[in-house]
């Protein structure tokens, strides 16, 4: 009897365990497409991700706050939060924990137990802990940039530490399902080269369950440095903070300017392929071009344009920010970056924020893994504002538009005699129906409004 009894109890024991588990992962792991084009879920769903720079949420937030941050970019469609784990070396947060000991990444300053109502019990790392499994509660994954890149360039960061630190890391967080590793942090690749590698390697080889890729510094992409490292499973770009006009340096790897739909045609003709994403382009609310504050400001309809002008392209998803959200500028801050004055609480009902979620949706909606961007649909193309950029499957095609202007198709480029034409609005997620058309030769398209930037349209034609 007494046997029986202890192997009831053990089953009910690990019968609990697994439902902790489940409760303590939240979400399902992510994975590369068949296709190498895409992310999706463990079982097999497509996953668009839809980011926030939330870079200092560790550090400014307290459990409270990082809560209600957190609920409202779930609540605005938001998956996935890009937050530095150590923006300085070392780091401390909002109730006085350091990161480190003696500033060193090899020795994280750790404590024993986890318990946010005892000071000593609850460290620097259980704070990341706390925000961490409170995401994954919310369904959103976090991109976590183990040290910012400056502190790496600074000298701070040995190769051996590197090492050290990262296997720390990968062994913290390997078993949370809502990880994804982001190496580097607003920096070359080959600025300290061998310590990103060490990053890079150091991970994948401690935690074989997350997605890595690398932070690059403006106007680059992590396929400059990385694309065929084994541990790159993803390429990331920044597309920057600059206007077309501001993009003049000769020091830079590529002279895009606000054309951020060039790196994922770059990104997307190397070999192998690997999926690719816009991790930071212009920030809503941040001046143009950065550093001047007496700058006009990049606008709704800016990070509307870099979102659909990516994904469209061929990115697996888009990475929106907002000056005073990455930075969670607050009332008791003495500075900001910037010029930002509008405190993070208020920053994240900024109207770009909102109609992310339309973007996210759209491309949802419409069969996923066999989507490609297609340029052949636009007959008479423009450039900058101007340029028109199509996606399409086999039974649908849609084309954005910054500015509202006509558009030439070149139609046959689906399934069907016939296909149907609708009008979707980036700004509020609506369509507008048109009407059938004949689906062949060029037909010019009106989108609704007055020709203007920010007067921005999706054509969508369908088959049926």
């Amino acid at each position: 009897m007494k046997r029986i009894i202890n192997i009831v109890f053990l089953i009910a024991i690990a019968f609990t365990a697994c439902q902790t588990t489940e409760e303590y992962h939240g979400v399902q792991l992510l994975k590369i497409s068949e296709n190498k084009r895409y992310l999706m879920t463990e079982d097999g769903e497509p996953f668009f991700w839809l980011g926030d720079t939330g870079w200092l949420l560790f550090n400014k937030l307290n459990r409270a706050e990082a809560e209600t941050y957190l609920e409202d970019r779930k609540q605005k469609g938001f998956n996935v939060v890009q937050a530095m784990v150590l923006h300085t070396v070392p780091s401390v947060n909002v109730y006085g924990d350091s990161s480190l000991i003696n500033a060193n990444v090899a020795t994280p300053d750790t404590t024993k137990g986890n318990n946010p109502q005892d000071s000593l019990a609850y460290d620097y790392w259980d704070h990341l802990d706390f925000i961490i499994d409170k995401a994954s509660e919310k369904g959103i994954y976090m991109a976590l940039v183990p040290v910012w890149g400056t502190n790496v360039k600074d000298g701070k960061v040995s190769v051996a530490q590197a090492e050290q630190y990262a296997k720390f890391l990968a062994k913290r967080y390997k078993d949370r399902n809502n990880i994804i590793w982001l190496n580097g942090g607003d920096i070359k690749g080959s600025d300290s080269l061998a310590v990103w590698k060490k990053i890079g390697e150091t991970l994948r080889a401690h935690d074989d369950r997350h997605l890595i890729t690398f932070h690059p510094r403006g106007r680059t992409a992590s396929s400059d440095w990385f694309h065929k490292e084994s541990w790159l499973d993803f390429n990331m770009v920044q597309s920057g903070h600059r206007r077309y006009d501001q993009d003049t340096s000769k020091k830079e790897v590529k002279h895009y300017g606000e054309d951020n739909w060039k790196f994922m045609e770059a990104d997307l003709k190397l070999s192998p392929l690997k999926p690719t994403i816009d991790g930071e382009p212009s920030y809503e609310g941040i001046p143009q071009g950065l550093h001047d504050t007496l700058e006009p400001r990049w606008t709704d309809a800016d990070v509307r344009r870099y979102g659909y002008w990516s994904v469209f392209a061929g990115a697996f998803g888009y990475t929106y920010g907002h000056n005073s959200v990455m930075q969670m500028h607050q009332k008791t801050d003495s500075t900001s970056a910037y010029g930002s004055k509008e405190l993070w609480s208020q920053a994240i009902h900024a109207p770009g924020a909102k109609q992310m979620v339309h973007l996210k949706n759209l491309m949802l909606s419409k069969p996923y893994f066999n989507r490609i961007p297609d340029q052949s649909l636009i007959a008479e193309n423009g450039e900058k504002y101007n340029r028109l950029i199509a996606t399409r499957a086999d039974d649908y095609a849609m084309i954005y538009t910054y500015t509202g202007r006509n558009m030439k198709i070149n139609m046959g480029k689906i399934k069907g005699d016939e296909v149907k034409v609708s009008w979707f609005n980036p700004r509020d997620g609506k369509y507008k129906e048109e009407a059938k058309v004949e689906n062949k030769g060029v037909k010019e398209f009106n989108p609704p409004g007055d020709v203007k930037e920010g007067n921005d349209w999706v054509l969508v034609l369908e088959s049926f």
